[in-house]
């Protein structure tokens, strides 16, 4: 039976260490900010802005809300983001995704300084992390790589199968194991006998979005199964994209749904806060 890691207790372990981090510079006269920008009323994002606030204000990390509505034009936003990219309080930007369909996601992320792109998504963040010289790292595939270092896997010469290619997830987390020295397949839609490939991972790392699509008979036995998908079945329950009970009796180590993944996420997008914080205050002195 496989041993379920507890990204709970990882998340509150490394928000200890950020609080830590971010009481020190804020004694230094360089209190970590983080600004996050909210358009419009979608109920999720609204939720996980919430989240981010809350956690902000746990590890003593200045956070900037700005809500705007619906209707706000993509120069009004691009003119904000300006604005915070000269803001020496502010070391984070965060834009919540989805945007408005009237407003250019592209362009607005790309408007975002790098210094400041703690969400990891500018194409420079992208193109430096794809050379193996990250400045920011995407908050969810770091959680990913923190977790599997919290429990003692050393992904030198592993066999890694990352199922999903998004911009978000898959591939982030495929150039991350690979800078581990990990031997790496990503798999996608179109992958031909998505089983056999799945079957031959020592570290299976799910992030397709479909609920249990990979079967716990696919699993090798003795792996370690990264769950990333969260998903809702019925209304109340949610499940990941790994059939998880048939899957739990093969892997030798796998994340819950919920309470796996998830509470790493917000915890590395602080992390990323901090460490923005600290160059600015390397480059003050």
């Amino acid at each position: 039976m496989a041993t379920l890691i507890d990204g709970k207790a990882i998340a509150a372990k490394l928000r200890n260490e950020i609080a830590e981090d971010s009481a020190a510079l804020t004694a230094q006269g360089f209190q970590p900010g983080l600004a996050v920008v909210l358009v419009g009323e979608d109920p999720a994002s609204r939720v996980y802005v919430s989240m981010k606030e809350k956690a902000c204000a746990a590890t003593g990390i200045f956070s900037a809300e700005h809500k705007l509505p619906v209707e706000t034009t993509e120069a009004e936003l691009l003119a904000l983001i300006d604005q915070l990219n000269n803001d020496p309080r502010i070391h984070g930007i965060l834009v919540q995704l989805p945007l408005p369909g009237h407003i250019d996601t592209d362009k607005v992320l790309e408007a975002i300084s790098p210094l400041k792109d703690v969400d990891g998504f500018h194409p420079y963040n992208v193109g430096r992390l794809v050379v193996g010289k990250p400045l920011f790292q995407p908050c969810t595939p770091y959680g990913v790589m923190v977790m599997l270092k919290e429990i003692g896997v050393n992904l030198a010469g592993k066999e890694v199968v990352v199922v999903g290619r998004s911009n978000i997830v898959g591939k982030p987390v495929a150039f991350m194991c690979l800078q581990e020295h990990a031997t790496v397949t990503l798999c996608h839609s179109r992958t031909r006998d998505l089983a056999a490939h799945v079957g031959r991972a020592d570290v299976v790392i799910a992030a397709v979005g479909k609920a249990e699509m990979i079967r716990g008979e696919w699993i090798k036995p003795g792996a370690v199964v990264i769950d990333v998908g969260v998903n809702r079945v019925g209304e109340k329950k949610l499940v990941g994209d790994v059939e998880f009970a048939a899957a739990s009796e093969r892997a030798s180590a796998i994340t819950p749904v919920p309470g796996g993944v998830g509470p790493m996420t917000i915890t590395m997008l602080l992390a990323n806060t901090v460490a923005s914080a600290k160059r600015a205050k390397d480059k003050a002195q």
